[in-house]
């Protein structure tokens, strides 16, 4: 009879391990979905709003404050599938192929350096957030070479980096004002 109540025990415990992993489980996707969302519709806002920085081809970026705070709430994995998901379907409805093909080059590159340099642990939220503003244009120009087939397309790579690092900044300390809520 012993043995009976050992193993409906250990069935209880098993049980309530697979439903806190469940529970686990669809939280996470229940926050990618959301995160994906909310990025999708901060870039839908920054197509349609003529929000010009005065120079040709850079903007804000605001998608990448959602980046950032999936980077930092979120495992890496979880936030590239975030990323991608972002473009893909952002560049379906808003855009066109060769809109997801630069898109696809800056946010992959920027979001590899961010992971690496958040996983350093030596750089603050607006660190990494500057990191990546300037690899997500160095992304798109090796994209713009390869596509216009012109290696003078790199003397815009100066206004870029600047501009990388000016739109890294602010999308930085836009999400580190939301650290306090990472772990919730």
């Amino acid at each position: 009879m012993k043995l009976f109540h050992i193993n409906r025990d250990l069935s209880e415990k098993n049980n309530h391990r697979t439903e806190a992993y469940r529970n686990g489980m669809t939280r996470k996707i229940a926050l990618c979905g959301m995160m994906t969302a909310l990025a999708m519709i901060f870039g839908y806002i920054e197509a349609i709003l003529p929000i010009s920085l005065g120079i040709p081809g850079v903007k804000l970026g605001m998608a990448n404050i959602v980046i950032v705070i999936s980077l930092y709430m979120l495992p890496f994995s979880n936030t590239m599938c975030i990323q991608i998901a972002r473009i893909v379907l952002t560049s379906f409805l808003f855009g066109n192929l060769s809109v997801m093909l630069y898109s696809l080059a800056g946010g992959l590159l920027s979001l590899v350096v961010m992971g690496l340099l958040k996983r350093l642990d030596c750089f603050s939220v607006n660190g990494v957030s500057i990191a990546g503003g300037v690899s997500h244009n160095i992304g798109q120009l090796m994209v713009a070479v390869i596509v216009v087939n012109n290696l003078n397309i790199v003397t815009y790579l100066p206004v870029l980096l600047v501009s990388g690092l000016i739109t890294g900044f602010v999308i930085g300390i836009i999400a580190s004002r939301f650290r306090p809520y990472y772990s919730k």
